[in-house]
């Protein structure tokens, strides 16, 4: 029983990362990465904005908008014409999606 679970132990150690195991084998990268429009920009925007900032506020900044710079996305909302305040603002990396800033002007 004893070299049973030895043997469990260092196939398991073998498997793991650390020992080689190519994880890249197990998982799926877009070429385009993972945020590779502004549709899909927006949509994770508006999706970590709402809990924060509630969603009829964010649903009073359409249109939202975003552009991409140096492979990251700035998406922002938009005030209606003559309004003063700010708008939600969100920092995503195209490559990762990994949410970098989110912010509200005032």
């Amino acid at each position: 029983m004893k070299s049973t679970s030895i043997l469990v132990a260092a196939f398991l150690l073998m498997m793991s990362p650390a020992f080689g195991a190519d994880e890249s084998e197990h998982g799926y990268v877009p070429a385009a990465g993972f945020v590779p429009d502004t549709e899909t920009a927006i949509r994770i925007a508006v999706a970590v904005w709402e809990p924060i900032y509630g969603r009829s506020k964010i649903e009073g900044q359409k249109p939202h908008h975003a552009t991409l710079k140096n492979g990251v996305w700035t998406v922002a909302g938009s005030l209606p014409k003559g309004m003063l305040g700010g708008t939600a603002v969100a920092e995503i990396r195209k490559s990762d999606g990994k949410i970098i800033r989110i912010s509200h002007g005032k």
